[in-house]
């Protein structure tokens, strides 16, 4: 079974030459409140971490892939696995496409399809959790239809332009037979 391989997209290691992308990604002020970013990162600290981007997951305890079209190399979004815990089998997932017509085309649907498969059949992990918040109707949604229950509400976790929001908490346990 070839998982990280879709119909229309494919998700791979970060390639030196993702740099302008990952930096374009970082710096976009309009999904900073979805990432939990509050800073803009330098194009040396991106080229300091896609040096270490080689680290195995067992040692970084994270996994960012980037996510392509099938007939391109280059990056349209970024996959993230964080917070990896081997020891309990578990880590967070996040998401992010680039670009508002990416995200209409199911992009973001064959990247987390494929990343829930790489994580239950390669890295045996037992669960995958979620944080979003309650407002981003279009990841609770997606989130959603992968089998993510959400089992919790943070009340007033994330501050977004001045007001207080709640953040949702999704977890999907690999029900193996």
């Amino acid at each position: 079974m070839i998982t990280l391989k879709g119909e229309t997209i494919y998700i791979r290691a970060l390639e030196p030459n993702d740099l302008e992308f990952i930096y374009a990604v970082e710096n976009d002020l309009s999904i900073w409140e979805v990432s939990n970013t509050q800073t803009p990162y330098s194009r040396f600290l991106i080229k300091q971490y896609l040096e270490n981007a080689h680290q195995d997951i067992y040692e970084a305890k994270q996994l960012r892939l980037a996510i392509c079209q099938d007939k391109d190399f280059p990056a349209i979004g970024l996959i993230d696995l964080f917070d990896f815990d081997p020891k309990n089998n578990r880590a967070g997932v996040g998401i992010v496409i680039q670009r508002n017509e990416d995200r209409n085309n199911k992009v973001g649907s064959e990247a987390l399809e494929l990343l829930i498969k790489y994580c239950f059949y390669h890295l045996n992990l037992h669960q995958l959790y979620a944080n979003i918040g309650v407002k981003n109707e279009a990841s609770n949604a997606l989130f959603t239809k992968f089998g993510f229950e959400k089992i919790g509400i943070k009340k007033d976790w994330l501050l977004i332009n001045g007001v207080y929001q709640d953040e949702a908490l999704f977890q999907l346990i690999d029900k193996k037979e």
